[in-house]
């Protein structure tokens, strides 16, 4: 069976998280992954676990824009769609050792996620 590539490694994963599977997209997370996210950083599966749950039911929707991929290194540019937002872009750009993610840098911007203001 063919190993496989960084690129379908970062897709699973991504594809895991944002329908909502927290548990099925930490199976391409390395144990000691590090993640600089805006405001934080996370050096620990189980904390990057807890990043991604409190965000991943938010989610109402998602909208690729691009991905990149260049030997191990992947870049994925999307917008995640919330109550608050559905036209904020986010970035990401993983490193996959040994099969699994072990390096993520998330970009977006905190405050347009903030929740809508009630009138």
């Amino acid at each position: 069976m063919a190993e496989e590539s960084a690129f379908e490694i970062v897709q699973k994963y991504h594809r895991a998280w944002t329908s909502g599977d927290v548990d099925a997209a930490m199976e391409f997370v390395a144990d000691s992954i590090v993640c600089r996210a805006p405001g934080q950083d996370f050096e620990s599966k189980d904390a990057y676990r807890q990043f991604i749950a409190g965000f991943a039911p938010r989610l109402t929707g998602i909208e690729e824009i691009a991905e990149f991929a260049d030997g191990q290194r992947v870049a994925l540019f999307y917008y995640p769609q919330t109550a608050a937002t559905s036209t904020t872009p986010a970035a990401e750009f993983f490193t996959v050792e040994n099969g699994q993610i072990a390096e993520s840098m998330l970009i977006f911007d905190r405050l347009s996620y903030a929740p809508p203001t009630q009138s």
